[in-house]
């Protein structure tokens, strides 16, 4: 059985003009992600606000106490800063006293500042 004519065929015309096709936006990767997965968003918010207070508070805290922060986490309003045992701990929560102002004042949304013990993996 021969093939049909395409002009016997429904639904398309035989010659395709382009007319009415509606270009598309190229979207950045980071719009991308946005639309579906806003979780990963936040992840990577989270992940610049800590490295924004390893590198602050690398540059204002003595270098012997700063070497021994394990990591930064903004929650909820406080500023928790890791130490890698609690003597560091101790030392460090001292050293954090003496800049609290100075932290509240960077970054306004800030509460209070805990320091908490969590070893070097």
């Amino acid at each position: 059985m021969p093939k049909k004519v395409r002009r016997d065929k429904r639904g398309s015309s035989p010659v395709s003009t382009g007319a009415g096709r509606t270009s598309r936006r190229v979207h950045s990767v980071k719009d991308l992600i946005a639309q579906r997965a806003p979780a990963l968003m936040r992840v990577t918010a989270q992940a610049g606000r800590a490295n924004f207070w390893t590198t602050w508070l690398s540059g204002h805290l003595p270098a012997e106490v700063g070497a021994r922060v394990t990591g930064v986490v903004e929650r909820e309003g406080t500023l928790v800063i890791f130490a890698e045992s609690a003597a560091w701990s101790a030392r460090l929560r001292f050293a954090v006293q003496e800049l609290e102002p100075q932290i509240l004042a960077a970054a306004p949304g800030l509460q209070g500042v805990l320091v908490r013990v969590r070893p070097r993996d």
